[in-house]
């Protein structure tokens, strides 16, 4: 023990006696280590809110949409939709319980002078609130949800704060002429789409966008007594016989979408992005990494006689060895470590950053493990690439070490 304290007095030594090339090699450690910590901790956090608000959806529900699964980009902007023959055609499948349609547009709304552009939603009430408050978590923090035919509206969680200041239950919002009463405020769901929302009820939605039938989305609660898989397959097969009656199409136009497929979605891609996350950055540490052997080997150069002396007075191999792996891993720790700080400010900063700019609330997700996952990996690269330095250190005969600088 007493020796390898003297190892790190040596090592130590030797990183002071030439401090600015050990910064300037401790600072390619610190940047990878920094993008590995900062970008990860971010993306864990993403994936972590999005697996949440599918969680408070609950696990049964299914959500049925126009157009490919695989690519949504296009199913969202081309204003494809479900009609009302395919609406009717869910509601009557077997093993359905509730069928709740969600059309949805952008109109003009003003309040107390103030006029924008707002996301809208329509929903009927009478079928809807059970569903919104049980299975897909929509809870009010002022008043209540509103009532049929009673044009009232419940906004999201960021409309009095953003959108229109100073709105408050009881208020009115005029949309297209026609004034609409705030019967309640959502709690906040974590989407800024979401908790910019207005929701109408679907009669209300009708006359103000002119849309009069069809909507983007239908959400469908099975009943408890049928398994899910089994209400989705009668779903598939109910969709495809309807869309093939109306326009003779030979493959459905459609995707039936359950929980458990979100989350594995959101899984498989999430995991994609940190992979991609950790080679980019991967290639800093390669760099950082390449650094410390640059130096290591610059270190043993000017060092020659010094460890010729050492191993002329008895030093053995491994004790050269083990003092230049020991400064080589000194400067991986350092890196790790002031990286690894950086790299949770910097995550911290966006996640306070995003509480009050939200288009998501990521949350960023720093674990022990994170942190000594950063510490130990660039230990590791600090130690891996001085080995070969070390060992050329160590390799050499204290005779050619002490006659090069005769």
């Amino acid at each position: 023990m007493e020796q390898i304290t003297e190892y790190f007095h040596l090592a130590l030594r030797n990183l002071r006696s030439r401090h600015l090339r050990s910064w300037l090699t401790i600072l390619g450690i610190v940047i990878g280590v920094f993008l590995i910590i900062s970008l990860f901790s971010l993306s864990q956090g993403l994936k972590e809110s999005l697996l949440k608000q599918l969680r408070m959806m609950g696990g049964d529900l299914i959500f049925v949409m126009p157009g490919d699964l695989k690519d949504m980009l296009v199913t969202f902007l081309g204003g494809v939709e479900l009609s009302d023959e395919d609406i009717r055609a869910l509601e009557r499948t077997r093993g359905v319980e509730t069928v709740v349609v969600f059309p949805y547009a952008g109109e003009v709304a003003r309040y107390e002078g103030t006029t924008k552009i707002t996301f809208l939603a329509g929903v009927a009430w009478d079928r809807a609130i059970s569903v919104l408050r049980e299975d897909m978590g929509y809870k009010t923090t002022e008043g209540d949800f509103p009532r049929s035919g009673r044009r009232e509206v419940v906004v999201g969680s960021l409309v009095p704060k953003e959108i229109f200041p100073g709105l408050k239950v009881g208020d009115e919002i005029t949309i297209k002429g026609r004034k609409l009463k705030v019967s309640g405020i959502l709690m906040s769901v974590g989407s800024k789409q979401d908790d910019s929302m207005i929701i109408l009820d679907l009669e209300d939605f009708r006359q103000v966008t002119g849309k009069r039938e069809g909507a983007q989305m239908a959400v469908v609660k099975p009943n408890p007594d049928f398994e899910v898989k089994e209400v989705v397959r009668n779903i598939e097969t109910a969709l495809e016989e309807t869309r093939k009656r109306r326009v003779g199409e030979d493959s459905p136009s459609f995707s039936v979408i359950t929980g458990e497929t979100w989350s594995g979605l959101v899984e498989n891609v999430m995991g994609i992005i940190q992979l991609v996350i950790i080679a980019f950055a991967s290639i800093a540490i390669v760099v950082g990494g390449i650094g410390i052997m640059n130096t290591m080997f610059t270190s043993v150069r000017e060092r020659t006689r010094e460890i010729g002396i050492m191993k002329a007075v008895g030093a053995k191999n491994s004790a050269v060895l083990s003092i230049f792996l020991i400064e080589s891993g000194i400067i991986g720790i350092i890196g790790g470590a002031g990286g690894t700080a950086l790299g949770i400010v910097l995550a911290k900063a966006v996640e306070i950053y995003g509480q009050y700019h939200p288009m998501f609330y990521i949350s960023a997700s720093v674990g022990p493990g994170l942190i000594a996952f950063g510490l130990a990996f660039s230990l590791a690269v600090g130690c891996l690439s001085g080995f070969f330095p070390a060992r050329r250190a160590a390799r050499l005969k204290p005779v050619d070490a002490l006659r090069r600088f005769e």
